[in-house]
């Protein structure tokens, strides 16, 4: 099983994306830690990333769900996922992802962005992630959630979407 949870800064990727794992016993792979040095810097001074900054970031998180699941072992990753073209990207490590879109509108985002501590990324880069955002299309293998609900509930949400395809191996939306 390989997951992604995804959406915008402030959604609750790290939180629903740990718990998600721990209910279903997989590995969680945190992307906001696989960013390469200069990503890190990039974004803390405001300056959004690129198509190009971004493509050896998502290899390293295609890659960790890749090697978790040659192990035999599942794995959530914690990724952004904004464009369609970086969903793809993905898919190409892990042919049978999902994912697990955690809706929520700017000023929500912007908000808890603004009120993290220690975080790179500020709150003035939540508007160009919306500029680029593109939600998942009924061609893939997603579920939309909404980001404004408890992060149990979230879980509980997702654990029931995936129950069959995790029993059968099949996907089914």
């Amino acid at each position: 099983m390989a997951i992604v949870v995804m959406g915008v800064s402030g959604c609750g990727k790290t939180v629903v994306g740990e718990g998600l794992a721990t209910r279903l016993g997989a590995v969680y792979v945190e992307g906001d830690r696989l960013h390469p040095p200069e990503n890190v810097a990039r974004m803390a001074s405001g300056q959004p990333l690129t198509d190009e900054n971004r493509a050896s970031w998502l290899d390293m998180i295609g890659e960790r769900i890749a090697a978790e699941n040659a192990k035999g072992q599942g794995a959530v990753a914690g990724c952004s996922a904004l464009k369609r073209g970086y969903r793809d990207r993905l898919r190409q490590f892990a042919p049978g992802l999902v994912f697990v879109y955690l809706d929520i509108d700017k000023e929500t985002a912007r908000r808890r962005v603004a009120s993290r501590k220690g975080h790179f990324m500020p709150a003035s880069l939540i508007d160009s992630q919306f500029a680029i955002l593109e939600e998942p299309g009924v061609d893939e293998t997603a579920m939309t959630l909404d980001a404004t609900l408890r992060p149990e509930s979230l879980i509980d949400a997702a654990v029931a979407w995936l129950a069959p395809i995790r029993s059968s191996g099949h996907l089914r939306s």
